[in-house]
Order: structure tokens, then sequence, then C-alpha cells
């Protein structure tokens, strides 16, 4: 599975967060793929639903409480990361 890595839009970022893309997507990337690395390891069975919910959930707690409340990413692409890890278990 390749590693998920978020890429802002810039037109929706303000002057400040524009400056920042870089590490800002770095640090999301990271904690994403992080959280995939854990809910790979965790997983027991659940739904596609379930792990979509536990990945943005376990992402979120690798951040900054700012950060984390601001932090979006589009629910079609996070599915297909849990679609994959639900996939490899079978």
């Amino acid at each position: 599975m390749a590693e998920p890595h978020v890429t802002l839009d810039p037109q929706s970022l303000t002057p400040v967060e524009r400056k920042l893309r870089g590490p800002l997507e770095d640090q999301l990337s990271s904690a994403l793929q992080a959280a995939t690395v854990k809910i790979t390891e965790r997983y027991a069975g659940e739904s596609v639903e379930q792990v979509t919910a536990m990945l943005l959930d376990q992402a979120k707690a690798g951040l900054h409480p700012d950060i984390a409340a601001g932090f979006h990413p589009d629910h079609a692409q996070l599915r297909h990361v849990a679609e994959e890890i639900v996939a490899r278990a079978r």
C-alpha cells in the first residue's frame, strides 16, 4: 500500500497557511501515515466506514489540537485508504 499523502489546496488557504503549506502538508501526511500503520496493526474485522473513522481519529490524535481542528481530509480518499486496509486483512 502506498503511503497516504496530504496535499492542501492553496486556493483554500489563508496567506499565513500558504507560507506554511509545505511543513503543514508534511505534518498532516506524517500523522495520517502513522495512523495507517497503527490501524493496520490493530485491524480486527471492522467495516470500511469504521476504519475510515478510526483513521481520522488516530491522525487527529497525532496532531496539535489547533491543527487537528482544521484537518478535514477528503472523505473519499480517506475511505480509499480504509478499503486498502480491509482488503489486505482478508
